[in-house]
Order: C-alpha cells, then structure tokens, then sequence
C-alpha cells in the first residue's frame, strides 16, 4: 500500500465556489505553480508544463476534483470541498510510493500547504 497524507484548509466561500475554482484546469497555475506553470487543453485531457497529460475529474454531487495522470488514473492528487457552515472545508490527499523518505514527503505536503492557501486566498468572499 501506498502511504497517503491529506490536509485541509478552512475557506470562507461556499462549496460551489470552490468547486468551480478547483475544477477548473484552467486555474491549475494560479494556485499549483509548483506543479504546472502551463495549461493548455489536449482533446479530453489537459497539457502541463513538461508535456504530460492529465484529467481533471469533477463530482459536483460528490464534492470531489481529482487531478490524475491521463495514462494511470490511480495516480494523481485527489480532493474533497465539505459545507463548513456558512464556508467550505478543502481537502486534498496525496498518495507516495512505499519507501518514499519523510523528507520528501514532509517537502511535497509543504507544497500542498501553500497551494491550499493559495486556493483560499483566490475563492474567499
């Protein structure tokens, strides 16, 4: 089993607007640069920086954007906006390879961290 670390971030918006914000490949630079500086639109599949491709999956009745590597849908960042009272919770989990060393772990979920307060800052009424 892969080991998986989630974090989350209060949002002072509603889960739509989340949603719409997240869902949106397009907005991947905005509040992801670290993962992709470019995106542009490839058939079904969207292309960032570096030439790989990936799908942006989005459940509105589930509440969920996953963002997947378009060749191996298991691997790839998968996200979850709850209603927190009159706001949103943001959830995003990242699944490692067995093995992965805690540096880089604790590096990545660094990463994810500004990027979830990036998400904030973007959506917030």
């Amino acid at each position: 089993m892969n080991h998986c670390e989630t974090r989350s971030i209060s949002i002072a918006a509603p889960p739509s607007a989340v949603l719409d914000f997240v869902g949106d490949a397009r907005t991947l630079p905005r509040w992801a640069p670290a993962f992709t500086r470019t995106v542009e639109p490839e058939g079904e599949h969207w292309r960032i920086d570096g030439g790989g491709l990936v799908d942006v999956r989005v459940s509105r009745e589930r509440g969920t954007v996953d963002i997947l590597a378009a060749d191996d849908p298991r691997r790839g960042a998968f996200s979850r906006v709850i209603a927190n009272g009159a706001g949103s919770e943001y959830l995003f989990t990242l699944q490692f390879p067995d093995g992965t060393g805690e540096d880089a772990v604790a590096r990545q979920m660094a990463v994810v961290e500004a990027e979830l307060r990036a998400v904030r800052d973007a959506c917030q009424v």
